[in-house]
């Protein structure tokens, strides 16, 4: 029996290119397994024993050799032209940043400047046409928004039906390693079974028997939006619809589950297509209500949503403003505010704006200089010593770099787009060096 257990655990050491080292110790680990549950049908045992290796061993052993230096040097060139398209990247984000700050924030000064508040008494006022407008109310919708198949109906701008179904995951873990002057890759496969809210392909599984999903669900997530949301006397656009994205969980803990499906099962504010929602099978489904932007005077869910909108009056719609700088106004905030503070808030993002895309431009070019001189490292990886400091001098070097080129391309920009304020800076900060420089004759005299 022994020797026919070896014999089927080589041929799977053939079949998946195990190491002996790796092969040894799950072979020690099952035999030992296989002795003290020994049963009448010993054939029956050593294929159980192997199953049960199959599944210990799911972990792949790929071999290459060590690429050679020309064929590290190509690829290094590679990165090097990847680095020169990404520095070019670089310049183009931070110069263009600067641009779009000025311009956003001379368009939010110009609005400020021209904005009518409507005040808490809305009317529609013909005079306001074609005017910047400011007013702060409550949403209000023609009808309650709802879905049949569950019987939920909220009175809101948004419904979004979020569906979710059990379904098998598989996860990949590779780690490379040197052995015997070969780059080995190990790769292990686990799988896990998850609710999750886009269908998993189980065939592009490395190991699919045992662990297939279904290729459909049967119930499709979706968001309704009302044809129609006004504010005061007013309809709001597209655009202003859009920026309504304050989603709630409906609760269900008072939802009543008579007339449901038999086959539906009310838990933890989720409709189970299933008897049994804690133990879910694959395959199971399960739906989530949530909404956004109550709209109804009297509901269950609270009162209405209070929003403050910044938008041109056109009769009685409100649509998106273009400034003489050329940006669009088009704003809304969920909650009562006044037009500094809306505009104070628009501000305060463009800042955040600004320095996040300089942190990236900063980034892409960090990123261009280590890909770029990594020739470099290249060249001289083959001593161990002198490798780590070139490695680390690089980096200090690509920082450095980085860094002063930025500013520059920042400064540039600033030149470009604010030369009377760049100037002034310019000028400002020649000063300190002016009053040294006069200071020298006198303790000369001296």
């Amino acid at each position: 029996m022994k020797r026919k257990f070896k014999f089927l655990l080589n041929k799977l050491t053939q079949t998946y290119c195990l190491d002996c080292a790796r092969i040894n110790h799950a072979y020690c680990r099952v035999w030992s397994l296989l002795k003290r549950s020994i049963l009448e049908n010993k054939s029956l045992v050593v294929v159980n024993a192997v199953i049960q290796l199959q599944v210990f061993l799911r972990v792949y052993l790929s071999f290459q050799s060590s690429p050679g230096f020309l064929e590290r040097l190509s690829e290094t060139a590679g990165g090097t032209v990847l680095g020169i398209g990404l520095f070019f990247l670089s310049i183009y984000v931070l110069f263009t940043n600067e641009g779009r700050a000025l311009q956003t924030a001379s368009s939010l000064d110009e609005g400020l400047s021209q904005v009518v508040s409507l005040g808490p008494f809305l009317s529609l006022d013909l005079q306001n046409n074609n005017r910047l407008v400011h007013l702060s109310a409550q949403l209000r919708t023609a009808q309650a928004l709802h879905d049949p198949n569950y019987r939920v109906v909220v009175q809101a701008v948004k419904l979004k039906r979020q569906v979710e179904m059990y379904q098998w995951v598989e996860y990949r873990e590779s780690k490379d390693y040197q052995e015997g002057g070969e780059t080995k890759t190990e790769t292990t496969y686990t799988y896990n079974t998850e609710w999750k809210s886009e269908l998993v392909n189980s065939r592009n599984f490395d190991k699919e028997i045992g662990h297939q999903n279904p290729s459909a669900m049967a119930v499709e997530s979706v968001t309704v939006v009302a044809p129609e949301v006004r504010v005061g006397p007013f309809i709001l656009s597209k655009g202003l619809v859009d920026q309504i994205n304050n989603f709630q969980t409906l609760s269900l803990r008072d939802f009543s589950a008579f007339n449901l499906d038999p086959f539906l099962s009310v838990y933890d504010d989720y409709f189970y297509h299933t008897q049994n929602p804690r133990r879910p099978e694959v395959g199971d489904v399960r739906v989530r209500f949530s909404f956004a932007g109550l709209s109804g005077e009297t509901s269950q869910l609270g009162q209405a949503q209070t929003v403050s909108i910044v938008a041109m009056q056109r009769g009685e719609q409100l649509v998106p403003f273009k400034t003489k700088s050329g940006d669009i106004l088009e704003i809304l905030y969920l909650e009562e505010l006044s037009p500094e503070e809306v505009f104070a808030r628009e501000h305060q993002h463009n800042t955040m704006k600004t320095w996040g895309l300089r942190a990236a431009g900063w980034t892409l070019m960090f990123l261009s200089m280590q890909l770029t001189m990594r020739i470099i490292y290249t060249l001289v990886d083959w001593v161990p010593i002198l490798r780590e400091l070139v490695s680390v001098g690089l980096k200090i070097f690509a920082l450095c770099v980085s860094s002063s080129l930025s500013l520059l391309v920042i400064a540039a920009g600033w030149l470009f787009y604010r030369p009377l304020l760049a100037a002034a800076l310019g000028a400002l900060a020649l000063v300190p060096v002016f009053l040294a420089r006069s200071g020298l004759p006198a303790k000369k005299n001296e």
